[in-house]
């Protein structure tokens, strides 16, 4: 019985919490090139950053399934190796990521977006490089929106279902997240189980939510701390 909520507990917290760490830098690195980006393709690429998060996570699976089966282009590559993603581990992950990623993106770019550049620029006439007027500068300034979207990430990639088990399948112990087993528990008629593992989700959702409503005070806080000191 307790191997029924530690397993899936396991595996979830395994998945979102590596998933998170892979979407925060992927997030980061693509708000901060679109904030700077003015080229024409510029609102094609944010629109496909962005197509994750209106699409049905049913299609969204189908679509990695298509690039990660045998025929697809990367389950091709990575039968060159030896290897495959469908039904791992690792494909929990990748549909985590996918689903998460434009919360990451959309959020902190809006925080990039809001610092002041006149705060960088002053930066610039002082000598900075880009890579420090990033590091000292921009990401600081930015810090609690940053933070905001990392808690929706995390919230949006342990609630992930439908790319999940089109990807990773159902394989307890492996890629049998909580979202997974509370359906197969509602399908096999264990209403009691699915119950004690909803609560659990619950839980998660609810610390998450207490999160981001801390960093979103915390960048408005922020925000209106630069307008004085702009004023």
């Amino acid at each position: 019985m307790l191997e029924t909520f530690l397993s899936p507990l396991y595996v979830s917290l395994k998945t979102v919490l590596t998933a998170t760490v892979i979407t925060f830098f992927l997030g980061l690195a693509a708000a901060r090139w679109m904030s700077g980006y003015t080229g024409k393709l510029k609102s094609i690429i944010d629109g496909i950053f962005l197509l994750p998060l209106v699409l049905p996570p049913t299609v969204v699976g189908f679509g990695l399934l298509l690039l990660f089966g045998k025929n697809g282009p990367f389950g091709k590559i990575l039968e060159l190796l030896g290897t495959t993603i469908i039904f791992s581990w690792p494909a929990t992950v990748i549909a985590a990521v996918i689903v998460s990623f434009p919360l990451m993106y959309m959020s902190a770019r809006g925080g990039f977006e809001q610092v002041d550049i006149n705060i960088e620029n002053a930066a610039r006439t002082l000598g900075a490089g880009e890579w420090r007027i990033f590091w000292t500068v921009t990401l600081p300034l930015s810090w609690p929106s940053i933070m905001a979207a990392t808690v929706l990430a995390f919230a949006r990639a342990l609630g992930e279902f439908g790319a999940t088990l089109m990807l990773a399948g159902n394989i307890p112990g492996k890629t049998t997240t909580i979202p997974v087993a509370i359906y197969f528990k509602i399908q096999a008629g264990h209403m009691g189980e699915a119950f004690l593992l909803t609560l659990i989700v619950l839980a998660f959702a609810f610390v998450s939510l207490a999160l981001l409503a801390y960093w979103k005070n915390k960048a408005n806080n922020k925000g209106e701390g630069i307008t004085l000191a702009g004023n």
